[in-house]
């Protein structure tokens, strides 16, 4: 399939996808399965789980990048492959905890609650940022257009990886507060 055929083939899925996940994050965020007679359990073992995918995501995109410009183009595909993985796992579990369990109110006071909230605030914001950022990032690389993913991935690396060093951060900072 040539490069333009294969960009054309992916794009509306790109716009799809990028409209698509922030919205059912939203919906499903303000859903609880038991307001619909579903018995669940909650699931409060899943923060540092998904919180640690984000750790591990944020390495991940360090190494792809240290791989391309180590002219590894074969590892860096494959990190970055994993990188994606990573945040579709992060995604699905983090929807499976706010739809089981009742949400976390931030307990801090004073500066460190303005610090949290400019930090949480900034790290959905640039979150909804990432996905279209990513999947055109990827569909260049897989219309084999390197010059035209290299410059799109010079904005997607550096709010990717800020969205997963915040997702720790944000885990780090409200986790005194998970009820026990």
């Amino acid at each position: 399939m040539k490069e333009n055929q294969i960009e054309q083939k992916y794009s509306k899925y790109i716009v799809l996808l990028s409209v698509a996940i922030p919205l059912a994050v939203i919906v499903l965020f303000s859903i609880r399965l038991k307001d619909f007679g579903i018995e669940t359990t909650p699931l409060p073992f899943l923060p540092p789980i998904y919180a640690t995918i984000n750790g591990i995501t944020a390495l991940v995109l360090l190494f792809a990048v240290n791989a391309i410009k180590n002219g590894n183009r074969i590892l860096h595909e494959r990190l970055m492959k994993t990188a994606i993985v990573l945040s579709i796992l992060f995604l699905l579990m983090y929807i499976a905890y706010h739809m089981t369990t009742e949400e976390t109110k931030f307990g801090g006071e004073g500066p460190i609650r303005i610090i949290y909230f400019i930090i949480l605030i900034s790290h959905i914001a640039l979150s909804i940022v990432t996905v279209p950022l990513v999947l055109i990032s990827y569909v260049k690389a897989i219309a084999q257009k390197f010059d035209k993913h290299k410059t799109i991935s010079k904005f997607t690396f550096p709010i990717w990886l800020y969205v997963a060093v915040t997702g720790v951060i944000v885990y780090l900072m409200i986790a005194p507060y998970y009820a026990k």
